[in-house]
């Protein structure tokens, strides 16, 4: 902050954040020891349809995180100062300008950026990536695997795009990559993307060998870093890709904002994602009635209309609070709970969890799975309606990798469930749990007490397909 913005006000609406990152700091780097962050809604309770009410258990991370107590913290303690930022004379408009570029700067320190990279707020991952598929030079080829999320897989409408089949091993999934591009044409610009952690399986990819692998053949790599970085840090520099792209909303800071951060030659040298004020610089008028714009070559020329100050100061907050925390902590933590889970759904015979790269493959806290016998809709129904337990089934927007998974074995259809989509074929789905910093013990216990008590004694109620959807049968 500026030394004129450094007031009573501005220490009032730091002061919590501060209280907290002291709370942070020493929690213990023993997993054994250490306690989940402290989020939002983990003392929210539901009802059952078998009767009662008990705590929710929110694991369902991998689509949504909870926001981190911290982050709400430092939001309501921002928020009466709140101003439009970049064009207010006004002292609360200047506090907020100093807040919203200061958090650039705070992003750029959590994913370790080399000087000259520019960060971008957005709307989430899926805009980030949307954009950086826009300003991409004409006739770019760009690699993407099928197992990526349809965010990362489906933006590149003006390029040449190869999709690479899925890989079973890491090691295949580099080979894959470079032979795919020792085929391209080596004049031209290329781009591969990639995610750090699958959305579907949880699995690590190796995105380091696949940046130099990238490189070696003159193509860039942009990281779809959306279910990494919550789980484990993320070094631009280390993993020496172009750009990263994440979500607030994974974040543990759902407030509408996401980034794209890295280097910054392409996003100069294209039109602005959107037209507007903010990312236009001078605008005249030409004699012969026309327009003329100076876009500005800053992160400011992809960011027109008002910002979302508060989603991109609760990143900043968020990136804070993880740090302090301590990457190694909540790593160590999250392992324990990934190992409790998976070892629980081993004992299950009718479980079987979906992998690319096998059960030894390092992973982050999302597991998916389909069981004997259920539809995978009527089994996530019951967690909820008969456990309070909150996970996702479907197909996680990463389509052609679910049914990779899962094609060979199709599901039978059961009594719950989406229709049949067409003569003869039925739908595919998974259930999908997931989890990270703020999940307690007792919600995995929980979760895995019920999948081994919904396989043994079935499911305690009727449900009934309503929309698509499973649903308890009233």
């Amino acid at each position: 902050m500026s030394a004129a913005l450094n007031s009573a006000a501005l220490k009032s609406a730091t002061a919590t954040a501060t209280a907290t990152a002291d709370v942070a700091v020493s929690v213990s780097v023993d997993p054994a020891c250490a306690e989940p962050l402290a989020v939002l809604g983990r003392e929210v309770t539901v009802p059952l349809v078998t009767g009662g009410e008990v705590t929710y258990a929110a694991l369902d991370y991998a689509a949504s995180t909870p926001a981190l107590q911290r982050v709400w913290d430092d939001v309501a303690a921002y928020a009466p100062y709140y101003g439009s930022v970049h064009r207010g004379a006004g002292y609360l408009s200047q506090l907020s300008t100093d807040l919203f570029e200061q958090s650039r700067v705070t992003v750029a320190e959590f994913l370790d950026c080399r000087p000259g990279d520019q960060v971008v707020f957005t709307r989430s991952t899926t805009d980030s990536l949307n954009l950086l598929a826009a300003v991409i030079p004409a006739g770019c080829q760009v690699f993407v695997f099928e197992t990526e999320h349809h965010a990362s897989l489906l933006p590149w409408t003006n390029a040449r795009v190869t999709y690479l089949n899925a890989p079973r091993t890491p090691d295949e999934a580099v080979a894959t990559l470079e032979r795919a591009l020792a085929d391209r044409d080596p004049y031209g610009p290329a781009l591969v993307c990639v995610t750090g952690a699958s959305n579907v399986t949880g699995e690590l990819w190796p995105v380091k060998e696949l940046a130099a692998a990238a490189h070696a053949h003159g193509a860039r790599i942009v990281l779809d870093a959306a279910q990494l970085a919550p789980h484990h840090p993320v070094s631009v520099r280390e993993l020496d890709v172009d750009w990263v792209a994440f979500s607030g909303h994974k974040l543990y800071a759902p407030f509408g904002s996401g980034v794209l951060a890295g280097r910054a030659d392409w996003l100069q040298e294209a039109e602005p994602y959107l037209a507007g004020g903010g990312a236009s610089r001078k605008v005249a008028r030409r004699e012969d009635g026309g327009v003329d714009v100076e876009w500005h070559t800053t992160a400011a020329r992809h960011e027109a209309g008002s910002p979302n100050v508060i989603g991109v100061y609760s990143i900043a907050s968020a990136c804070k609070a993880l740090n302090e925390a301590g990457f190694e902590n909540l790593v160590a933590r999250e392992r324990q709970l990934i190992a409790r889970v998976r070892a629980g759904l081993a004992e299950v015979p009718a479980v079987r969890v979906l992998s690319l790269f096998g059960d030894g493959a390092p992973r982050v806290g999302v597991i998916s799975f389909v069981v004997d016998g259920w539809n995978s809709s009527h089994f996530a129904a019951a967690l909820s309606a008969e456990y309070g337990i909150g996970v996702r089934d479907g197909l996680f927007c990463a389509h052609p990798l679910v049914r990779t998974l899962l094609g060979s074995e199709p599901q039978a259809q059961g009594e719950c469930g989406a229709p049949e989509t067409a003569p003869g074929e039925r739908s595919l789905n998974a259930i999908r749990v997931s989890f990270g910093a703020g999940t307690p013990d007792e919600h995995v216990e929980r979760f895995v007490r019920a999948v081994k008590e919904l396989v043994a004694d079935g499911a305690k109620w009727q449900y009934r397909t309503e929309e698509g959807r499973c649903v308890p049968a009233v």
